[in-house]
């Protein structure tokens, strides 16, 4: 009974701090956000789940606001959303309009709120660790986000955000939209040749989200469908349309399986289903996507520009737009770690004693964060300090 009565008494808190944060960002400015991812979302259904899960945090954010049924997220949420609300009290007045700056930022355009999240969360596990933790970005204006500090040791942390997508040639967001301008041709084509279809792509140049790019691909599937070719090839890209050979039921969730062991974490996949029978399409970039080594360019980018030297510097990385299956791979293959460890050997990584990266499954979605990795940098003055050992010491 006592913990029935602990989680609603939690569940209450975290709508409550959910609303407080709203309330901070503006009632009216948070509704024409609502509105403008509606209007991303275009009515696609398709489109509609690519930018919730994009905005994972404003979504939650607006369930607590309402009063839904929480889930883990939700909770991750409310729980950050309090700590985002006691920061914007302890904040001054420059503090406290950079912090204020740094939210309404993820509320325009293709912004979300992952960022500021995500140094709330990574100042929450360091306190949990046992550290003093100091918001030096907001409250002096500091290049690095959080000074941490234990004992007569203190260390630099930058928290930043990268996209997956900037290590793929083709881009999950391109390739959501290619499949919503495709969807009504192959319902028509599907009626007239019933039957079962596969539809590969390989995409040389790639594909981004821009309207000229997937417009000119989707002109070039239409133009295959309405010829008596099944082939369609030049130096951008190579289609070709044969029968689908995989036995498995003609639903998305039957084939899924089956067509991820066939082609690969990495190709793009979509099963579009008509009256006539079923297409599966699957795309694949030219080349392997290269996620790992954009993590580390990105970090070679900011370590010299973020962290003063003064003090041992961490960079915590969240990558974002990944899924658990592409994760897994980068862990499992040790890409991530080659690239981690590859960087703290360059001299961009003098002042870096170690270096964090999580995906959005340790962030959101379980308790604990045994996905994250972590590296030292065995180079570093600092990499044997006690004070720092637990948010330095290697997790891989």
């Amino acid at each position: 009974m006592r913990a029935v009565e602990d989680g609603r008494a939690a569940a209450i808190e975290s709508r409550r701090a959910g609303t407080a944060l709203i309330g901070l960002l503006g009632t009216s400015r948070w509704l024409a956000r609502l509105a403008e991812l509606r209007q991303m979302a275009g009515g696609s259904e398709r489109v509609s789940r690519a930018v919730a899960q994009r905005h994972v945090v404003e979504g939650a954010l607006e369930r607590l606001r309402r009063g839904l049924p929480m889930g883990p997220v939700e909770q991750v949420v409310g729980s950050l959303a309090a700590d985002a609300v006691a920061l914007h009290a302890t904040l001054e007045g420059a503090g406290q309009a950079r912090f204020e700056t740094s939210l309404t930022a993820g509320l325009g355009g293709d912004g979300t709120l992952v960022g500021p999240f995500h140094m709330l969360r990574v100042a929450a596990q360091h306190r949990a660790r046992g550290f003093d933790v100091r918001f030096a970005g907001l409250a002096e204006g500091a290049p690095f986000d959080l000074l941490i500090t234990r004992g007569g040791s203190a260390a630099e942390i930058v928290c930043d955000v990268i996209s997956a997508e900037e290590g793929r040639d083709v881009q999950r967001g391109g390739w959501a939209r290619l499949i919503d301008a495709i969807d009504p041709d192959l319902q028509i084509w599907l009626a007239n040749h019933p039957g079962r279809y596969l539809l590969k792509l390989t995409l040389n140049q790639g594909l981004r989200p821009e309207s000229e790019s997937v417009s000119a691909l989707h002109g070039r599937v239409r133009g295959l469908l309405a010829s008596r070719m099944r082939a369609d090839q030049d130096e951008a890209a190579i289609l070709r349309l044969d029968p689908l050979m995989l036995a498995a039921q003609s639903t998305e969730a039957g084939l899924m399986p089956s067509l991820r062991r066939e082609f690969g974490h990495e190709a793009h996949l979509a099963v579009m289903t008509g009256s006539g029978g079923v297409c599966v399409l699957a795309a694949r970039a030219g080349r392997e996507d290269e996620v790992a080594a954009a993590i580390g360019r990105r970090m070679q980018a900011i370590a010299p520009a973020r962290l003063t030297g003064s003090r041992p510097g961490i960079l915590a990385m969240l990558v974002e737009d990944t899924d658990a299956l592409e994760w897994r791979h980068l862990r499992d293959q040790l890409e991530i770690e080659g690239a981690a460890r590859q960087f703290l050997t360059d001299p961009a990584a003098r002042h870096v004693v170690a270096v964090s990266c999580a995906s959005r499954r340790e962030m959101f979605e379980v308790a604990d964060v045994s996905g994250e990795l972590r590296f030292r940098n065995p180079g570093h003055p600092a990499a044997k300090s006690a004070d720092l050992a637990t948010a330095i010491v290697s997790s891989a």
